[in-house]
């Protein structure tokens, strides 16, 4: 079954608008554990506009599933993410002030740079997933820079969904299915939701791992946190 790694940065954006602790962002990751979720995936940016740095240590100690955090590999976020030692680090193109992640990395332009990021993080054994666009190419690029996975950019996908669903999951499958002949595993991501996560999962070949936030949090206004989780867990496990 593809896993669930429930996003919590609109969970802390909450938090920081009050400058409190309310709600509680441990509380909040270990009850969507135990609600079902199967990992935690963070976004820490410069700005600490959401995830602050200190959130991090935090997370890492109570997350008994699997900790993920995302972002632009950065000397200072380097220093957070060898510290703390997260099960996978996801990292992204976005240069500073960027409001969400919209693109993947050009893997082949950057890839003396990442090479290296990915080597020093293989150092403290942490997983590595590369933001991909959805191209044979990234699959192969991704493997030569000796990443574990990529993560495929989904929100062109969810954009074109309601279009024409055929075409829009088409450049995914091939990814996927590259990703599958490279021995790299493939995760997923952005702007999936209840309307369109069951036919993404059910086309691409050998989906690890989807991560989402800003959709499964606004259903949860609806919902509940609980229920949702267990509504996103259900589009996962449908034959």
């Amino acid at each position: 079954m593809t896993r669930l790694s429930v996003n919590i940065n609109k969970v802390a954006l909450i938090r920081n608008s009050r400058g409190a602790n309310l709600p509680n962002l441990k509380q909040f990751a270990l009850d969507c554990e135990e609600f079902g979720a199967q990992g935690i995936t963070v976004h820490p940016r410069p700005d600490q506009r959401h995830i602050r740095f200190d959130d991090l240590p935090i997370l890492k100690n109570c997350v008994a599933t699997e900790f993920n955090v995302e972002g632009y590999p950065s000397e200072n976020f380097m220093e957070m993410v060898l510290a703390c030692q997260p099960h996978q680090c996801t990292l992204v193109p976005d240069p500073p002030g960027v409001l969400t992640s919209n693109e993947g990395w050009k893997i082949k332009e950057n890839a003396g740079f990442l090479e290296d990021i990915i080597g020093r993080l293989h150092e403290k054994n942490i997983r590595v997933s590369l933001f991909a666009d959805a191209t044979p190419q990234a699959a192969y690029a991704a493997k030569q820079v000796k990443a574990d996975r990529i993560e495929l950019y989904t929100g062109k996908y969810a954009n074109d969904f309601h279009k024409d669903k055929l075409k829009a999951i088409a450049p995914h499958i091939e990814c996927s299915k590259e990703a599958r002949n490279q021995n790299i595993g493939l995760n997923a991501g952005h702007d999936l939701n209840l309307d369109n996560l069951y036919f993404y999962k059910s086309q691409v070949v050998s989906l690890k791992e989807v991560s989402i936030g800003h959709a499964l949090i606004s259903d949860a206004l609806y919902y509940g946190i609980k229920n949702t989780i267990q509504m996103y867990l259900h589009e996962l496990s449908r034959k």
